[in-house]
Order: structure tokens, then sequence, then C-alpha cells
């Protein structure tokens, strides 16, 4: 069939209107397909799911809009270069580019909602500059080459049967004054969305999974990218400043500490930790994604953590800790700075602005201390080299490491058993010069695509979650048995933390549970076994573990001592890049862009209330979250080395 000859001629504008409609086709089936697997804690019912799909629309055609925008002035071309074979070819290859393209977005965002249960949002940007961990990953966890071959074929049949409609605009000759006018709506519209447009129709769901299928990947992998800092005087509630001081000061006052200045915004102080100096040496272990629910000790049906829970018996645990955020960057910046999640991407990751800052490597340097983080990946990953190297830290990662001493790698780097082998290497070099050390440890293990070396679980390797779990326990308990015999174990205190965990998704914004991780602080010489109930999280591990050591200090610490907290003030600073929580007295107070305040319950929470700004909790968290972002901006949190370090330890 002659399709040139059959087809009837139109507008070369079809061509957009062809685009825009095969993205519709392919949204609105990614959608439908997500909502399938998403029913249940999306509570999908008639009336929502019209308006799901409704919304969904909506953003597809403000993508469409934000696509046509460049697109529109290649339609302007003259009719003679318009027709000519070279036009016609560049136009035939784009669009099966774009077909081939919307497929692959379709499936990548199918594999993005079965990790993280929402679309493309900051680890998706993230993800696309860290390219050789995530390609290495998803290679490893799919089928790649099945889903490439696959959407190749789907190529070809789409565009077999869109080509009768390509050619007859291909073939059109438009006069000039509509190729203009034609163009300046697309403008005028695509011009007024983006600066008129702050919410969109997802924003009136209380229900995190409709709000997420109601929008489209490609526009909220852009919308992350324009948000990776966000101004908090800009989006959200804000308090005086004369309050926010006064409100913070009470926040992080303790006994044992004075403030060193009367400025606004100011919590620099030094901190008088009682008993004499104890040159312990640390070692705190952050196991990536171990959510507390993986320990029989809070989820008794599982036993995939046997190691955690005999070692819990014999250890100071917190029974009640929070992870800051929900990606391991997030969980480095609070144990290291004491910091709450500012709005955007973390300090970690803002190169440029992420070194010399007030961090727990040092406080700890300015007391003798080697400071050591030890990566079992490469740390260019996420900027850590640079933060770590910039904060007091020297950095051992994959890359110093030589091959001989790696018995198993994957995407993400090193087994856990090779990491440890490293701390205790460099633990007994710094013990044999008389030095205590600092050792803050990252695994990467428990992390798709899951593998590890046999016979260390009962599960397979790359059989999923539980297996990496067990296989990450393992190593732990490996090591501690090494660790036992050597000469430094009794004068040293042991730290195991999750830096996240492993799903954050939930029916709220920041439900509560999905952010429960453990803490346990083993040190069977000095630190006597208990249980601590108090609500606390990551950004009080540093001025709890300085008051283990009774090491005085000056500090720009938000957190605060656990041990010396009154369970009544517990409290915990949990967000994600666009949403900034406090949890205290078992409820969730959020804040949100647009100047918002919701909370939900700690617990099961199908939905948010709002808040008044005046409100007491409302008010404190503000407090919190202005004040972090204001002492950042001002250099408040810069790190001053002191003239002597605290104690009787003379600065090295």
């Amino acid at each position: 069939m002659d399709y040139l000859a059959s087809a009837r001629p139109a507008g070369r504008f079809r061509l957009l209107g062809l685009l825009a409609g095969l993205v519709l086709v392919y949204s609105t089936t990614t959608r439908v397909g997500l909502m399938l697997a998403a029913r249940k804690p999306a509570g999908l019912a008639f009336q929502n799911t019209f308006g799901v799909l409704a919304s969904g629309a909506f953003y597809d055609l403000l993508t469409c809009v934000y696509a046509a925008l460049p697109l529109s002035l290649c339609l302007l071309l003259p009719s003679r270069l318009w027709q000519s074979r070279v036009n016609r070819t560049w136009w035939r290859g784009f669009t099966l580019v774009a077909i081939y393209a919307l497929g692959f977005i379709a499936a990548a965002e199918v594999l993005f909602w079965r990790e993280f249960q929402v679309r493309f949002n900051f680890i998706a940007v993230d993800y696309l500059v860290y390219t050789t961990e995530v390609v290495r990953n998803i290679w490893e966890t799919y089928r790649v080459m099945w889903v490439l071959a696959g959407n190749l074929g789907l190529t070809a049949i789409v565009y077999w049967v869109i080509a009768p409609s390509l050619e007859s605009a291909l073939r059109a000759q438009d006069a000039w004054p509509r190729r203009v006018a034609t163009t300046a709506l697309i403008w005028t519209v695509g011009l007024g969305c983006a600066f008129g447009l702050d919410e969109g129709p997802n924003a009136m769901f209380g229900n995190v999974y409709r709000k997420e299928l109601a929008s489209n990947g490609p526009y909220q992998f852009v919308r992350a990218f324009r948000r990776n800092e966000l101004d908090y005087d800009r989006f959200y509630a804000r308090l005086p400043l004369a309050e926010v001081d006064g409100r913070l000061r009470e926040q992080v006052a303790e006994p044992t500490a004075r403030f060193q200045s009367a400025m606004g915004g100011d919590i620099r102080r030094h901190v008088d930790n009682p008993g004499a100096p104890r040159r312990l040496n640390v070692v705190m272990i952050m196991v990536e994604s171990l959510s507390a629910e993986f320990m029989a000790r809070y989820a008794p049906a599982r036993a995939w953590t046997p190691t955690l829970d005999t070692l819990a018996r014999d250890s100071l645990v917190f029974d009640n800790f929070y992870a800051t955020g929900t990606r391991t960057d997030r969980g480095l910046e609070a144990v290291t700075l004491s910091m709450p999640p500012t709005p955007g991407r973390s300090i970690v990751k803002r190169a440029g602005r992420e070194s010399n800052l007030w961090s727990l490597g040092n406080v700890l340097d300015a007391q003798g201390y080697d400071s050591i983080f030890v990566y079992g990946g490469r740390s260019y990953f996420d900027n850590m080299g640079a933060f770590f190297g910039g904060n007091g830290y020297r950095v051992v990662d994959q890359t110093s490491v030589p091959s001989d001493e790696i018995t198993f790698e994957n995407a993400w780097g090193m087994a856990d058993e090779d990491i440890y082998r490293q701390v205790l290497k460099i633990a007994a070099a710094d013990h044999k010069r008389g030095q205590p050390f600092f050792m803050h440890v990252m695994t990467t293990s428990n992390h798709r695509p899951y593998t590890f070396p046999n016979g260390r679980s009962p599960l397979p390797s790359g059989s999923g979650r539980p297996g990496a779990v067990q296989y990450t326990d393992w190593a732990i308990g490996d090591f501690l048995r090494a660790a036992r015999a050597q000469p430094w174990f009794d004068d040293t205190v042991f730290v195991i933390l999750g830096d996240h965990c492993a799903s954050s998704a939930g029916k709220v914004d920041l439900p509560a549970r999905r952010y429960h991780v453990p803490l346990i602080i083993h040190a069977p010489k000095h630190v006597a076994p208990g249980v601590i109930t108090t609500v606390s999280s990551q950004i009080d591990v540093a001025p709890t573990l300085l008051a283990l050591l009774h090491l005085d200090y000056d500090s720009a610490f938000f957190g605060k001592d656990i041990l010396a907290m009154k369970p009544a003030d517990g409290r915990a600073l949990i967000g994600n890049y666009e949403y900034l929580g406090l949890l205290a007295d078992d409820t969730v107070t959020v804040l949100t862009p647009r100047r918002r305040i919701v909370r939900h319950p700690a617990g099961q929470a199908n939905r948010e209330e709002p808040v008044a700004r005046a409100s007491e909790a409302g008010r404190r968290a503000i407090a919190f979250y202005q004040g972090a972002s204001h002492a950042y901006r001002g250099n408040l949190t810069a790190w001053e080395p002191p003239a002597i370090a605290g104690g009787d330890v003379a600065q090295r």
C-alpha cells in the first residue's frame, strides 16, 4: 500500500499532535499499569480512579506542551527546506527515537516504582549522574536485553502505524502567518504554565500513592532537577528570626552547654561533658537500608538478623530511633554534621559548599583521633569523597584497596566482609602507633542486585532483600568475632545503625514507620547494656557518642545527648528533599512547600490534616528547619578549630 499517495495532506503542526498522542497513549498505559499494581495502598475506588486519571492527563498534556516549545521552532522552516530530503529524514529519525524513548521511559518508570513506589524524583536525577553504578545495578538485577529488544519491536510496530500521518505532515505547506501564530500560541501557553503554575491538581490528593499515580514521570524528573536546592524562606512557613533563635536554643540547650554568642541564629556553644575523658576507639557502622523491621526485636515474625538480635541483648539499644531521610547521603549528613535535613539535595552533594563544616570527624580529629571514612564503593558516588575529605576525615574506599584484597564485588562495591577486613587493617596500624581511631564505615551489600559471596546466607546470592540482609548480618558477626581477638577491642565503642529504611513509601508524605532504624552501642567494658525508649534521630548520634566518651568540645550541632534527654522531650527530625517533618508526641508535623503545615499520626496514617502555623508543634518544627537553613546559609555551621582541644588532649 502506498501510504504517501493515500494519506490526506495536513498541516505540519499535525506532527506535534501526533507526538502528543503517543505521549498520552504511553503515559496513560503506564499509569493504568501502576494503578493496578498499587490499587490496595492507594485505596482506589471509582470516584478517585477518575480523579487520578484526569489529573494524570493534565500532567501528560503539560509535558507535551513543554516538549513542543523547541519542536515548534523547527516547524517555522520555509516550505522549500521543510520538504527537503534532509528535513524529512531528520524527522523520521527523530520520531523513531522518540517512540523508542517513550517505551524506554515507561519501562524505567515501572522499575523505579517497584523500587521506591513513587514516580521519578530526585533519586532519579542522582541516578542519571552516577551512571556507572546505576547501569551496572540495573544490568545485574533485570533482564535488560529482553526489555530493550522488546521495546525495539514495539517501536517498529508503532512507527508503521503512524507512518501515513507522519508523511502527510512532512508534505504539508502551511502559510507563514499560520506557522507564526501557532508557534506563538504554543509558547504563550508553555511560558504561562512554567511561570504561573506552582502546584497542580495532584496536590488535592491526601493519599501519597494517588498523588504519585496522578503525576507524570518526566514532568516530575524535571521538577526535581529544578528543585535540587530549595530556598527555605521562599517555599516554607516562617517565624520571626528572634522567635526562631529563642526556640532553637531551647531545643538544643543542655545543662552541660554554654552558648558562646547572643547573635541571632547562632547556636554555637561549649559542651562540658562530666567525667574524665576516655580515649576510646570508635567504629561506627552504618548499614545500607537497614530497616528496624528486619530485626526480630521489632518484627518477631522475621529472623533475618540473628547477629544483631543477639548483640542487642548485651548492648545499649535505642528502640525509638529514626533516620532523618530516605537516602544514604541524608544519613551521612545527619550523623556527621548533626543537622536536620534542609530542603533540596543534602549538604553532602552540594559541591563547593560541602566542606569545612562542624563535623564529628573534625571534633574528634581535634581531640587527637584518626578520623577515617571507610566506604565499600567508589567515594565519588554522591560526592562522599569530597564531603568527608573536606570535613576532617581521610577516605578509604574501593579505589584505594588492592585488587587482591577484594574477594567479591558488584555494581555498588566490595562485599561487606571485604570492607571489614580493611577496618581491621586500619585499626591494627593506628593501635600500633598508639593513636585512637574513629572509623565511620558505610556498607553496600544490602542493595540491589542483592549479590554477595556464596555460602554466607541461607538464601542464595541475588535472591532478594532477605538474603542480602542475612548476609550483611553475618558479615557484622564475622567482623566482631575477628575484632574480639584484637588488643584494641576492649577499648573500642562499636556503634551500629541503619542509614535509612529499605522503603519509604506510605499513604502520607512522611510515614514515620518507614524511618525507624536500629541503633546499637556495644562496648562491654565501658557501656552498660540497657534499653532507651526516648524518641530520637540520627542528628543525636554525635552528641551522644561524645558524651559517652566524656569529651568536652565546642559544638554547632543541632542534636542532643539522647541519654540526657527526658523521654517527654524526645523528638525526631525526618524528611525528604521536599517535605520536612518533626515526630513528637506520636504525631508527625510536616512542613510542605507553599508554606503549608500538615500533620498525621505517627502510626498507620491514611491522610494528613492542616495545622495552624500558630500551633506549638508547627512553631517547633519551623524553628528547627528555618534555623538550620539560616545557620547553613549564614556560615554559622563552619568549623572553627579550638586553640587547644577539649579535655586534657592537645590538638594534633
